[in-house]
């Protein structure tokens, strides 16, 4: 699930392996781009949060709604990515971004995908070549194998209120998940019943991860606390739930799902309970 900068020098010129830059600024959203063509990873293409990795937004979906299944596939095929193909993502933010490749790729049935451990920044630290040529490949052809079971609609999440069978775990901070300050979402707060880990407590301060006995500690602790119900990730757009569940599934802990409308998505519609406050 995750490869070391040391790791992908040595397989960079491995046809079957391709590189995704997936970094990203929320309140920029074109500053990966022009990060991108300043210089980034050799052979690495780059995707677009706003627009790769997510679908047209109707104002009941959330800031970054699925694409369909069918228009993900076909831009990594674009990419040249095959169903042999060992997918490497990377952003310069701990995993915010390029987790959203991960578990979209898995998704649609790309299961030889991982993150570079400690993503751009431990690349430039330890001196390794950059280049700013935009890659050219041969596009192939991807029939998305979709797995439903691994998302979470918004539907069964209202429907959570009542019968409390999931725990909606919320990847934000924990100022904005007591609804103490809000600076993207036109409201602030959480889901009633939310839990929140913040995703960066899973990493060290360099935003490599963190050991994964001591992530399965933790979340085992946070299950534990919930009862041992199924986890459901939710964040303010389902862009950072994807970190705590990629750090679950590091963690040896499978099976947890993504509320990809999120936060935003919850709130589209106004008659949706909102809690603040640290509890649930």
């Amino acid at each position: 699930m995750l490869i070391t900068p040391s790791e992908l020098q040595e397989i960079l010129g491995d046809s079957r392996c391709v590189v995704f830059d997936c970094r990203h600024d929320l309140a920029d959203p074109a500053k990966g781009e022009r990060l991108y063509r300043e210089g980034h990873l050799p052979g690495a293409h780059f995707a677009r949060v706003d627009a790769d990795l997510s679908g047209e937004k109707n104002g009941r979906t959330g800031r970054h709604p699925l694409p369909s299944p069918e228009a993900f596939a076909g831009f990594l095929g674009r990419h040249g990515v095959t169903r042999e193909s060992r997918v490497v993502a990377y952003d310069d933010a701990g995993g915010q971004y390029a987790s959203r490749l991960w578990w979209m790729a898995r998704w649609i049935g790309c299961d030889v995908v991982c993150l570079l451990d400690g993503g751009f920044p431990r690349w430039q630290r330890e001196g390794r070549l950059l280049e700013t040529d935009v890659p050219q490949t041969r596009a192939s052809v991807i029939v998305p194998q979709v797995k439903p079971e691994t998302v979470c609609g918004v539907a069964e999440v209202e429907a959570n209120l009542a019968t409390g069978e999931v725990v909606i775990l919320d990847a934000r901070t924990p100022e904005r998940y007591r609804g103490e300050t809000e600076p993207i979402d036109r409201v602030a707060g959480h889901i009633p019943g939310a839990m929140n880990r913040f995703f960066k407590e899973n990493l060290r301060p360099d935003l490599t991860f963190r050991p994964p006995e001591e992530l399965q500690r933790e979340f085992s602790a946070l299950i534990t606390a919930a009862g041992g119900r199924p986890i459901v990730h939710q964040c303010g757009s389902g862009i950072t739930a994807c970190a705590n569940l990629f750090a679950m599934e590091y963690a040896g802990l499978r099976g947890s799902r993504l509320f990809a409308g999120s936060w935003s998505e919850w709130i589209a519609d106004p008659r949706r309970p909102i809690a603040t406050g640290a509890g649930s």
